[in-house]
């Protein structure tokens, strides 16, 4: 497997923990806004729901251990869950500050004991070595969850056996980290605060890289930088935690959240209006079959912050357009963070998390975001449709006649894919047969698999089935954007391998 192929891997696993990050958005956006509330302030309700949500975001260090190990092992055992977990806890407890006291005969009795010990060792517990953690978990899980040992230690074989070997591991593994991390946290923490240190570019620049990741599936990765607690930035963290985070120094009202902000105006309005001009130069026999599918890509955009079936709709085949996109977000989120236009969110930037984090003491002037989308709407529709009509550019609806036409037989094989078995055996027999296949997995909105030669995958039967890509990663990796059954399919196609 390759390096990139292996980091999607990762960035894949990374949506397993961040996926519990709309029910603590639910709990704390309600909670402020009754707190907000001339009759709520005080409420015990509100201070309930907070700090409900509170406990999920202030563990999510523990959460991407668990998330990772599980979302990596390659039957999605929790097994591999429970072997984060392990890892996790006695990486946290040996690299710990007291660990570290007692290690170089520091008396913790003694007042300003703290201060001998390396700040390094204080911030052991944080996303990065959840993510370490679980990958090293999950690669021993995929290795030894098999494994036969001895009868009379039989009960310890297979799967309870991980548990064992990823203990005996994390000492080593702590051993090693207890020298080099002090250095790995001074590069992370200068990474941060280098980017905090271009202030309003720094935003806009990461903003460009994140949409530009998005083909090759890394952008979770480098989300983890800024949303959460990798690099210092921690600005999810930070946002969703109001009171903690402004009281503790780590939250500064019109700057946290700067890297969140910028995209609203991008999925709610900018990306629509791209979907407006695609359908607006369509050709006029595919106007109707245009309408449906920019419609419901757009309504995902506007009201989830879902973007993928937007995007994919033009990533490809006009990628000039796609970079138009990333210069455009990138100026989005610097716009935001200079006029400190601030909101935040827990899964997207869509219309639910806007309202949701409205009452948040950090959503600085957030109303303004919206008038700042209607603005990019127009520049997205008046460039997008500029741009392809002056390339002739290939969007949906302006193929070619000959690919554009559906045959009788293709009308019928679309009339059977409701059927989501039918669906997922359609797909199995497009990408060579389950014995091709080496590893099923799924994302959001693609289908990500492992096979032995992606030279067998017809990428046009694919597209014949709705598929709105299929992205191709040397030569055993490939991503098919199926839309948001993605998950069903794959579990059909699990069934059926």
């Amino acid at each position: 497997m390759g390096i990139l192929a292996y980091m999607q891997r990762i960035g894949r696993s990374l949506m397993v923990p961040v996926a519990v990050l709309p029910a603590a958005a639910i709990l704390i956006g309600i909670g402020n806004w009754i707190n907000g509330m001339p009759w709520g302030s005080g409420s015990i309700v509100a201070t309930f729901l907070t700090q409900s949500g509170g406990a999920i975001i202030g563990n999510m260090a523990i959460l991407f251990a668990i998330g990772v190990a599980y979302g990596m092992s390659k039957d999605k055992d929790g097994a591999a869950a429970l072997s984060g977990l392990v890892g996790f806890l006695i990486i946290t407890t040996l690299l710990s500050t007291k660990s570290y006291a007692l290690f170089n005969g520091i008396d913790i009795e003694q007042a300003g004991w703290e201060k001998l010990v390396p700040l390094a060792y204080d911030k052991i517990n944080n996303q990065f070595i959840g993510i370490l953690v679980g990958v090293i978990s999950a690669e021993i899980y995929n290795r030894f969850n098999s494994v036969e040992l001895h009868k009379t230690l039989a009960f310890f074989s297979g799967k309870r056996l991980v548990p064992i070997i990823v203990s005996i591991v994390m000492l080593l593994v702590s051993f090693i980290l207890y020298f080099i991390w002090p250095m790995v946290f001074s590069i992370l923490t200068s990474f941060g605060e280098q980017i905090k240190d271009l202030g309003s570019a720094g935003a806009g620049i990461y903003g460009f890289f994140n949409r530009l990741l998005i083909p090759v599936g890394l952008h979770h990765a480098l989300n983890s930088v800024f949303w959460f607690d990798v690099a210092g930035i921690n600005d999810i963290g930070n946002f969703l935690q109001p009171e903690k985070s402004l009281a503790a120094g780590t939250a500064t009202i019109g700057i946290t959240g700067r890297y969140q902000a910028g995209f609203f105006p991008i999925m709610m309005f900018g990306l629509p209006g791209a979907a407006l001009a695609m359908y607006h130069t369509a050709k006029k026999g595919n106007k109707d079959k245009t309408a449906s599918i920019m419609l419901a890509a757009s309504f995902a955009a506007f009201f989830t912050g879902i973007t993928e079936p937007l995007e994919f709709a033009f990533m490809f085949v006009a990628p000039v357009l796609y970079l138009i996109h990333a210069i455009l977000t990138g100026i989005s989120l610097f716009i935001a963070a200079t006029m400190q236009w601030i909101s935040g969110f827990a899964f997207s930037a869509g219309l639910i998390d806007m309202l949701l984090q409205s009452g948040n003491p950090l959503a600085v002037h957030w109303y303004m975001l919206i008038l700042q989308g209607l603005v990019f709407f127009v520049v997205y529709y008046v460039v997008f449709r500029f741009v392809i009509v002056k390339f002739n550019l290939k969007t949906p609806g302006r193929e070619d006649d000959d690919s554009a036409d559906t045959t009788v037989e293709e009308t019928q094989q679309k009339a059977t894919t409701s059927d989501l078995s039918t669906l997922a055996q359609q797909y199995l027999a497009i990408i060579g047969g389950k014995e091709n296949l080496t590893n099923i997995d799924s994302c959001i909105t693609r289908l990500r698999l492992s096979v032995k030669d992606t030279d067998l995958i017809d990428e046009q039967a694919a597209k014949a089935l709705g598929a709105m890509a299929v992205i191709k990663l040397g030569k055993t990796g490939v991503q098919i954007v199926v839309g948001q059954q993605a998950e069903k399919i794959a579990n059909h196609m699990k069934e059926l391998a």
